[in-house]
């Protein structure tokens, strides 16, 4: 996937991850807030330069100047008082206009239909669940666009497993630290349909840099047909499909259930993420890892060797057993 990509209404080139094409309200307020702070210092480096410029140029030597150092002029409580109470008052101004946005963000309130979604930082990748829905997933989030006419915001519950993490996704919202013990709340309302990139933006360990976000943004109907799919329980059946249905029974049968749920059968594990509809998500490993085959096997033979620091031990299967594995999880969508 290209790390940049064109708007559609200027024809602009963006970073996916860039806080100069807001998406949603809150990126929208951040977004303002950015180009007034960007705007304001702009101003002071014009003035400062200058008066540096002028400085320069005013007071610069002539031929035939005296060498002898020019009259020395010391205080001016004008000049001081005009650098100490000029400062000030950009700082407070600042100030004040970003609590008023963060104010602003966190106060509007929660509308009846907006989504609940519990989010669960680990090392290194994200445990999504719908309480309101009975969804869980893992590493990709969805949400549905919210019409302005009828909002319906995305409220984000998180916590964290472990460590400090933090959540951003710089097109939707803002930063929000995912913090062990603690419960914090942020919401996002994407505008548009389309898939929105971030990552962790809280260092978190080995792997911090490739802990990311995907985002998507879907319609409602098409929200609606992904929530009904995640509902299913993961199929037990795979008729004409023996290598499936063999690394089912393999998979049930060793220590892969201690840590993964697959619903409808007997794994439960929830320190891993879970499985059920594991076929149906683009990537792995909590995003830098497309999700085929190929990579698939490759990350159940030793995840170390594709995710350094990876808390996923190899289970040292041999071939067969990695084959037959990789042919059941390829048929959970």
């Amino acid at each position: 996937m290209s790390s940049l990509h064109v708007t559609a209404a200027t024809g602009t080139l963006f970073s996916p991850t860039s806080i100069f094409d807001p998406a949603g309200t809150p990126s929208h307020s951040i977004f303002g807030l950015s180009m007034l702070i960007l705007g304001v210092t702009f101003a002071i480096f014009l003035i400062v330069g200058g008066l540096l410029l002028y400085a320069l140029l005013r007071y610069r030597v002539h031929p035939g100047d005296s060498e002898r150092e020019p009259p020395q002029i010391y205080g001016s409580t004008q000049i001081e008082l005009s650098w100490t109470v000029i400062p000030i008052l950009i700082v407070v101004m600042l100030f004040l206009t970003t609590t008023r946005v963060i104010l602003g963000t966190e106060s509007i309130p929660k509308p009846k239909q907006a989504l609940d979604v519990t989010v669960i930082g680990h090392q290194f990748w994200w445990e999504y669940r719908y309480p309101g829905l009975g969804v869980a997933t893992a590493n990709e989030l969805h949400i549905p666009v919210s019409d302005p006419s009828q909002p319906t915001p995305a409220y984000l519950t998180m916590s964290s497993a472990d460590v400090a993490h933090s959540f951003w996704v710089p097109r939707l919202a803002g930063k929000m630290d995912v913090i062990p013990n603690r419960v914090n709340v942020m919401w996002m309302d994407p505008k548009e349909p389309g898939l929105y990139l971030g990552q962790c933006a809280q260092y978190c360990g080995t792997q911090h840099a490739k802990m990311l976000l995907r985002v998507y943004a879907d319609s409602p109907a098409d929200f609606a047909k992904w929530v009904e799919q995640q509902k299913q329980p993961a199929v037990t059946s795979f008729p004409g499909n023996a290598a499936a249905t063999e690394g089912q029974r393999v998979f049930l049968h060793s220590a892969c259930i201690n840590c993964h749920a697959v619903a409808g059968t007997v794994a439960n594990g929830r320190f891993g993420p879970d499985l059920t509809h594991l076929a149906s998500r683009e990537t792995l490993a909590s995003g830098p890892i497309p999700n085929n085959a190929e990579n698939l096997r490759k990350w159940i033979e030793d995840p170390n060797a594709m995710k350094p620091g990876s808390l996923m031990p190899a289970m040292h299967l041999n071939d067969h057993e990695l084959d037959v594995i990789t042919a059941y999880l390829t048929q959970l969508h």
